[in-house]
């Protein structure tokens, strides 16, 4: 698949590199619930090894860490300048506000995600951020983030069915539902309603309301699809955007080690 029908299909992935506390705290936060596919790197190296595996993807840096403000033009004019990494989106999230630095990225770099200074109004910051994003079309028609936990996450469905529990395992989740398999088929019918549904993501334990929307069956397994319903908590929901998040975050940390 080309890479802009890529995109357009499932979105771009949101690096923000050496984030400042408020960034991290507020501005990432909000990115999460909003459903971006945000990730927070800590090592300009490390993330030059991940654009040049994910070209299509938007960086925003905090030039004010670890480099030189000079190494930093030269740093962001090499991914710009190199093939491979030539169409990811840049932008600078940086505490400092002089008016010469900031025309310098736009107009001589010309980094397409434009220069933010990062001030204490996060909520001005938040809506900075997002237009930034909108403008790239970070989204593509990708609605929900997806997750697909490791072997190695405990991440457990238990179904209640005629006054007992039968145990399962995600295979993956979203806010929108999620596929699992069970230890003991329910034989569940499409568009069934499952109520006071357990899933146990790590050491967070919630409870949901669900509707199958159908099953796959390869004649080893069957993996069931889910559909939470419209009264399944919204501090549910919220917690499990915090979950698929960090479980991306874990797979691309140990993926780029």
């Amino acid at each position: 698949m080309a890479q802009g029908n890529t995109v357009e299909a499932l979105g771009k992935k949101v690096f923000f590199l050496y984030p400042a506390a408020l960034v991290l705290n507020e501005v990432v936060e909000e990115l999460i619930q909003e459903e971006y596919e945000v990730y927070v790197i800590k090592d300009h190296e490390k993330l030059k090894k991940i654009i040049t595996k994910y070209p299509g993807s938007v960086v925003l840096v905090n030039i004010s860490e670890q480099l030189s403000e000079r190494e930093w033009e030269t740093w962001i004019r090499a991914i710009m300048a190199d093939p491979v990494t030539a169409k990811v989106d840049i932008g600078i999230l940086a505490p400092n506000g002089d008016e010469d630095l900031k025309r310098k990225y736009v107009n001589s770099v010309k980094v397409n995600c434009g220069y933010i200074q990062v001030k204490s109004d996060s909520k001005l910051l938040i809506k900075q951020v997002l237009a930034t994003l909108i403008a790239v079309n970070t989204k593509g028609q990708r609605k929900y983030i997806r997750a697909a936990p490791s072997s190695e996450t405990m991440t457990t469905i238990n179904l209640p069915i005629n006054g007992d529990f039968i145990k399962g395992s995600i295979k993956d989740i979203s806010t929108m539902g999620l596929s699992c398999i069970f230890d003991q088929d329910p034989e569940l019918e499409k568009n069934s309603l499952c109520q006071n549904v357990q899933i146990k993501l790590q050491s967070v334990l919630l409870k949901v309301e669900g509707i199958v929307f159908g099953y796959r069956d390869d004649g080893v397994t069957k993996t069931y699809v889910i559909v939470f319903t419209q009264r399944t908590d919204p501090a549910v929901r919220t917690k499990i955007r915090k979950f698929v998040q960090g479980s991306m975050q874990a797979k691309l940390d140990a993926e780029f080690k």
